[in-house]
């Protein structure tokens, strides 16, 4: 591990053992235990009279930290409290996070995550992660050794480039906090050691004027590197991470949708790569579909979808939902899966002679025979209420970030053409979402089925208490990473994501009338371990499993990182 300790971040449990002595020993946030350290400890390590006398448990200090937290009334403020923990003790931070997870979820990652990314410059304390700049690409290789981890010693790296940060765009060198937050939930949920990933953040500029104008920016204060000189830095970067971590998965986060789809087609089927906006999304909201479908007692090729800001996202559910239809339905050919899409953008429904669509759009584009006598609403425009009249769809996924986008007109019209419509405002943070429940329900008498990319309180109608599904990604990546660290699979293949949904959905019951379509959040550890069994037994049925697994369980429990405090050897 480090010049400083030693320990087998491979196991949940592993010994420490630590060198340094001294004042060295609390200025590590893996090393430093505080008040908690025996006074066997301190005589061994040098400690003595460096903190008070006083012996503490790690439940006590637990109760302490959480009071230091509730006394913050803003948001920013948890999350900076948060983060000075971290920096000081990383096994009660995760311990504090592990306890209060649902409740600590918003604050550390989506929505207050992008307040901290916004404000990074200006609220810049201490500095976690790797940053490389294009503008510096023979500095990249000797960056990421700095970070002091070996070949065998990673089993993640969160990468950004920040152009599309959580709705609010172009962030610059700030996204470096979305990696930190990413990899904050794979450890909480999953128990991904957290001296086993890297978070990175490819400073390529910025387009945000407002950053470029502020003297506190950090990163380079030039406008967004895109074409031949941008795909040259991925590329080596792509190169240079898989030389030096060979057994890491490169999670993509946040990419802007014009590189995102290039870059998982490009790199896929080359390293083991995964893009969350495109696959996590995906995957969460396939398992919350085959929970509602379950519902409607429709086969799942047999619904018409439309999809609403298909954008990466919005497609890559669609692609995922399509290769379900494939897999498992009654559609023999990819044209007749396709055939039950209907995708929209800005410029309204994707048609085949529109050449402002992204060659990933493309597919799913509809023939101007499709829409052949339609009545519009405008003569030049095919929008989203000319698509509810004319498909009559049964399942509407929103991810375009427009708040209130599903108006009443546009639910009530798609509720009278099926009994129980599928309605799934996905867009974050709250205020972009598409609808909201108690909405969709009261426009549909309660029929509805809803998941929703932002936590919703329960909703109460005619007498029936709703439970609202959230489609986290958190409920998928954190068990996908963990699969593959247990595995040590080569490749993420679309078997291996599919498998992750369908685990997923299979821990859900909607027998009862209101109950979610998801997991709680509450339940992350369950989840991830559950997904991470279906990956890793997918993984080894694929062949691409270079650790295949014996006794999944086991084999998945025993790479869980648990924030208790190891043993300790002074050596």
């Amino acid at each position: 591990m480090g010049r400083e300790y030693d320990q087998d971040t491979t196991i949940g449990a592993g010994k420490l053992r630590i060198r340094t002595r001294g004042r060295a020993v609390l200025s590590n946030p893996m090393t430093n235990r505080g008040t908690a350290f025996t006074a066997a400890e301190r005589e061994a390590l040098e400690i003595d009279g460096l903190m008070p006398t006083g012996y503490t448990t790690l439940e006590n200090q637990t109760r302490r930290v959480y009071e230091q937290y509730r006394s913050n009334k803003s948001m920013l403020g948890k999350f900076l409290t948060l983060n000075a923990l971290r920096d000081r003790n990383e096994v009660l931070f995760y311990r504090l996070l592990s306890d209060h997870l649902q409740e600590m979820l918003p604050v550390i990652y989506t929505p207050t995550i992008g307040e901290a990314i916004e404000r990074f410059s200006s609220t810049y304390n201490r500095p976690r992660g790797v940053f490389l700049s294009i503008d510096r690409p023979d500095k990249m290789e000797q960056s990421l050794r700095n970070y002091g981890l070996g070949a065998d010693d990673v089993d993640l790296i969160c990468v950004t480039d920040s152009e599309g940060i959580l709705g609010i765009g172009d962030q610059g060198i700030g996204g470096i906090q979305i990696a930190i937050g990413k990899l904050s939930v794979y450890t909480a949920a999953a128990g991904i050691h957290p001296r086993r990933v890297i978070p990175v953040v490819l400073d390529v500029g910025t387009d945000n004027l407002g950053l470029l104008s502020s003297d506190l920016y950090l990163g380079e204060p030039h406008s967004r590197v895109r074409g031949e000189r941008y795909d040259d830095f991925i590329a080596q970067f792509v190169s240079t991470v898989t030389e030096l971590f060979p057994q890491a998965l490169i999670h993509w986060e946040d990419v802007g949708t014009a590189n995102a789809y290039r870059i998982l087609d490009r790199y896929k089927d080359e390293v083991c790569t995964f893009n969350d906006d495109i696959q996590g999304t995906a995957a969460v909201v396939l398992a919350a579909l085959l929970a509602a479908v379950e519902v409607t007692g429709v086969d799942l090729d047999d619904h018409r979808i439309v999809v609403f800001g298909a954008g990466s996202a919005g497609m890559g559910i669609a692609s995922l939902v399509r290769d379900q239809m494939l897999r498992t339905g009654h559609s023999e050919t990819e044209e007749e899966a396709y055939s039950r899409f209907w995708p929209i953008g800005i410029q309204g429904l994707y048609l085949e002679d529109d050449h402002r669509l992204h060659e990933f759009q493309k597919p799913w584009a509809r023939s101007r025979t499709d829409v052949a006598g339609w009545e519009l609403e405008r003569p030049d425009h095919i929008g989203l209420m000319d698509v509810i009249r004319n498909v009559r769809p049964t399942i509407l996924i929103g991810t375009s970030t427009k708040g209130g986008a599903f108006t009443r007109e546009i639910v009530e019209e798609m509720a009278r053409h099926t009994a129980r419509p599928i309605i799934f405002p996905l867009s974050n943070p709250t205020s972009r979402a598409e609808a909201t429940p108690a909405d969709l329900l009261e426009w549909t008498d309660g029929k509805a089925l809803v998941a929703t990319g932002s936590p919703f309180d329960p909703v109460d109608h005619d007498g029936v208490r709703h439970v609202i599904a959230q489609s986290n990604n958190a409920l998928i990546f954190p068990g996908l990473g963990l699969g593959v660290a247990a595995c040590r699979a080569s490749r993420v293949t679309d078997g291996m994501i599919a498998a992750a949904a369908q685990a997923l959905a299979g821990m859900v019951n909607t027998w009862r009338p209101g109950a979610p379509l998801l997991p709680g959040m509450g339940d992350l550890r369950l989840v991830s371990a559950t997904v991470a069994i279906a990956v890793a037994t997918r993984a080894t049925e694929e062949g691409v499993a270079q650790r295949p697994l014996t006794d999944p369980v086991g084999q998945v429990f025993e790479r869980m990182w648990q924030p208790r405090y190891p043993e300790i050897e002074a050596i």
